[in-house]
């Protein structure tokens, strides 16, 4: 992977809709101060939105959507509790359970653009948790979902990014 990002914020955008706008009536949208998810409402469709115009963001965004059940698309940010910055160690536990399968995901999203991936422990400023065990997991993840494939959204997400690495 050479680290230099294939395409802006706007073009992940673009494909996203493409993919899934009509199908699922969901659309990607950068721009927000914080990463948020709302389901539609009658016409209007679900919005994903990502914050500022940070491509890893959207990436990391698309991949709870992809992993999200229909229930859970029903739901302002799929119903998961949030604690910002400063989470002591269970709550950073908890962090990472929920993180490690979108991670993983988000992790395959960017090899298929050949961009790099660093996992985020998302508590800036709190001790240095052991990333071990949340690394142990995310890598199972993967393994797993290579051994058996993505899920439906997910693999037409990934197989359209690769669609922007250079020849």
């Amino acid at each position: 992977m050479n680290g230099a990002w294939p395409c802006g914020a706007e073009a992940l955008c673009r494909l996203f809709d493409g993919l899934f706008l009509e199908r699922e009536g969901t659309q990607l949208r950068g721009g927000a101060p914080e990463p948020l998810f709302c389901p539609g409402f009658g016409a209007a469709p679900a919005v994903i939105y990502f914050r500022l115009d940070y491509q890893a963001s959207a990436l990391h965004e698309v991949a709870h959507w992809c992993l999200a059940g229909a229930r859970r698309r029903q739901r302002v940010d799929y119903g998961y509790w949030y604690a910002p910055e400063g989470r002591d160690a269970a709550q950073q536990a908890a962090f990472f359970a929920a993180e490690a399968a979108p991670q993983a995901l988000e992790s395959l999203f960017c090899e298929a653009l050949g961009v790099p991936f660093a996992p985020s422990v998302d508590n800036p400023g709190a001790p240095a948790p052991d990333l071990a065990p949340f690394l142990s997991a995310l890598h199972e993840h993967r393994q797993r979902w290579q051994a058996k494939g993505l899920p439906s959204r997910a693999a037409r997400f990934r197989d359209a990014l690769a669609a922007f690495r250079p020849s």
